[in-house]
């Protein structure tokens, strides 16, 4: 017999901005890189490989102006 458990979280006021400020820099990042393979792909070019991603879309992106607010946040989701 296997057993199942049902968890549920009460996150605080201040719980819940980080959490927002996480998922939505993992979804931008997610977006920009989905972007850019769907780019390559239409001009025939290959599939960019993990490293050469996270290096254009996250190490990168920090140092601009634009997206510095991606330093806030863990790099370990957004490799993830």
């Amino acid at each position: 017999m296997k057993a199942r458990l049902k968890y549920r979280i009460y996150p605080t006021s201040g719980q819940k901005h980080q959490l927002a400020k996480l998922f939505g820099s993992v979804r931008v990042v997610w977006n920009d890189s989905l972007a850019s393979c769907q780019e390559k792909y239409t001009s025939g070019e290959k599939k960019p490989i993990n490293s050469e991603l996270q290096k254009l879309f996250i190490t990168q992106a920090k140092k601009t102006e634009y997206r510095e607010w991606l330093s806030e946040v863990s790099a370990i989701p957004l490799q993830e």
